[in-house]
């Protein structure tokens, strides 16, 4: 009788108390990508540019392009799957696949060591699939390096800013400004994201050539481009109804900050 009383005890405890939520597949990959702020792998790796087009789409480097990741974006913009562990320069490795939850933006799939929890390979893709880029190792050193890498924290008041400066713009779902940079050819160039993917907002005097991931419309003097990984109908409706051109509204906010979100 004891036994049965403890038995139903702790079977009613099991249901009353609070169970602790596990990991997700998303934590798990935002702990890799914030751990690769202080450690990441050393080695030969192949880095491959599609977009945009360069003469020399491949070539050899001695680490992977650092990604400018925003966690907090990143969790809201994007589902995250674990899929089945794979290799990747000889070691094992945990594949991550990242949906947008809106809109046409890149598809990304990010390759993270077992042992090390920090990236190894990623690939970027259009949504119909078609590869932008891809970056992987083919040797790794024996242990990963120490690195100080930092993500400039987006400035406050810049989104009311830029919808002050370019009355009428559609920001593309999911994307915010985050920084604002002079351009050394003339004009002002924001750049904005979604937590991972990374579009160029440019206001100049100067239009720029069409092509794919290119939009361009001129407004009064000046000519408004937005440039990224998006359907060109996509960036193409971010600037129809921009109506008028006041770069000066971004003046104070030429500056990256100096802080990570």
């Amino acid at each position: 009788m004891v036994r049965r009383a403890a038995a139903l005890l702790g079977a009613l405890l099991a249901v009353s108390l609070p169970v602790h939520a596990q990991a997700t597949d998303a934590d798990d990959l935002i702990a890799a990508l914030k751990r690769a702020r202080t450690l990441a792998a050393r080695g030969q790796a192949e880095v491959t540019v599609l977009f945009p087009p360069r003469a020399v789409p491949t070539r050899v480097a001695a680490a992977l392009p650092a990604l400018p990741v925003r966690p907090a974006l990143l969790l809201k913009n994007f589902t995250v799957v674990r899929a089945a562990p794979q290799t990747v320069a000889g070691r094992d490795a945990v594949r991550f696949d990242l949906t947008p939850k809106v809109g046409g933006a890149g598809r990304w799939s990010l390759w993270v060591d077992r042992a090390w929890n920090v990236p190894l390979a990623f690939e970027e893709r259009r949504a119909d699939g078609a590869v932008v880029r891809r970056a992987a190792f083919l040797k790794v050193n024996a242990a990963p390096a120490k690195v100080a890498l930092t993500v400039p924290a987006a400035p406050a008041g810049l989104r009311a800013a830029l919808t002050r400066a370019l009355p009428g713009l559609t920001f593309p779902p999911g994307f915010t400004p985050v920084g604002v940079r002079p351009r050394a050819a003339g004009g002002t160039e924001v750049t904005l994201t979604d937590g991972l993917n990374v579009l160029a907002l440019v206001i100049a005097p100067q239009d720029v050539r069409g092509a794919p991931g290119v939009a361009s419309r001129r407004v009064g003097g000046a000519f408004v481009w937005l440039v990224g990984n998006l359907p060109d109908d996509t960036l193409r409706g971010a600037l129809a109804g921009v109506r008028r051109v006041s770069a000066d509204a971004l003046g104070t906010f030429a500056g990256p900050g100096d802080s990570n979100p």
